[in-house]
């Protein structure tokens, strides 16, 4: 039953589940499992993978999430290639003719939507909605739709509200906006010093309004606001987030085992909790640290449970 599930969310190691991964599935029970490149190799083996975590918990619904970007963040690469279709892609053909971009949208995302569903994922996490910047890493590049922040919220709303017509769950992110970070927060902790007023203006905006039932936070430190936390450990982002951006629905933690949070994994899902993150992400598949995660991650509360059935009234 879902009341009895934690608020986090793992990998898993490789193309088939252990014994081992099979025991701390029905031991810690997490929220959703999240599959990578290293999980998938076929369509055959990916249905096979997903069946049976989802059979570990007696529910066809079970949320199973992937980062299936198109561009350079493809995860199911070995089944098909989308390399081309980047969200900078999408933003190119919209400022040559806006009448096509749905047409193309449709067709896309459509495809996409269906091989997910085929092999059993529901929640993609998509759409990037960081405004790209001429200095802005590389980690982000043409993952982002465009330097314009309304190109950016446009094509945003398009791709949550197709992939959700197609019974696919959408994941905003890097929510409050990771397009002025200098560094790559897999690797260090990146820090914005624009202004709140600034912000809000601009990175902030683009996540205003949107409708998709899940936002990813960035490791970043906003120094204007809160010069210690980055924002998945920030009470003032996350307020922010809430009462200024007026994201109501279930915030995620981007992966606490990157180096952009600099605690150790039992402190990072700590402060993710105690910041207001809904759900803590960890994707590496190391037992050692998916115990940790899951012994201080606590059971699904009262919001949760509501908007984990509207995740579910939407993929049904």
């Amino acid at each position: 039953m879902i009341k009895y599930r934690k608020s986090f969310i793992v990998g898993l190691k490789g193309i088939s589940i252990t014994k081992n991964e099979i025991s701390f599935l029905k031991k810690y029970k997490p929220w959703g499992v999240i599959l990578f490149s290293r999980n998938i190799k076929s369509i055959e083996q990916s249905q096979k993978l997903i069946a049976k975590i989802k059979s570990i918990f007696k529910d066809i619904n079970y949320p199973i999430l992937i980062d299936q970007e198109g561009g350079r963040v493809s995860r199911l690469e070995k089944i098909i290639n989308t390399k081309t279709f980047s969200a900078n892609y999408f933003a190119l053909i919209y400022k040559k003719n806006k009448k096509k971009i749905s047409h193309y949208l449709n067709i896309y995302i459509n495809q996409i939507s269906y091989l997910l569903r085929e092999v059993g994922v529901n929640i993609n996490t998509v759409p990037v909605l960081d405004i790209r910047r001429k200095n802005t890493n590389k980690i982000i590049g043409d993952r982002s739709f465009s330097q314009n922040p309304k190109i950016v919220k446009k094509l945003g709303s398009l791709f949550i509200e197709k992939f959700h017509k197609n019974k696919i769950a959408s994941v905003i992110k890097h929510i409050p906006g990771h397009g002025l970070a200098l560094t790559d927060s897999h690797l260090k902790t990146p820090i914005v010093k624009k202004s709140l007023k600034y912000l809000l203006k601009n990175d902030f905006s683009t996540f205003k309004k949107q409708k998709s039932l899940f936002a990813m936070t960035a490791h970043i430190i906003y120094e204007s606001i809160d010069p210690i936390n980055t924002a998945t450990h920030s009470k003032k982002i996350i307020s922010i987030i809430r009462n200024k951006i007026r994201f109501k629905n279930v915030i995620i933690s981007d992966d606490v085992s990157m180096k952009g949070l600099k605690f150790s994994i039992e402190k990072n899902t700590i402060k993710a909790f105690s910041a207001g993150c809904n759900l803590v992400l960890h994707c590496n598949g190391r037992m050692s640290e998916m115990i940790k995660v899951a012994k201080n991650s606590p059971k699904l509360d009262s919001f949760l449970m509501k908007k984990t059935s509207e995740f579910y009234k939407l993929i049904s």
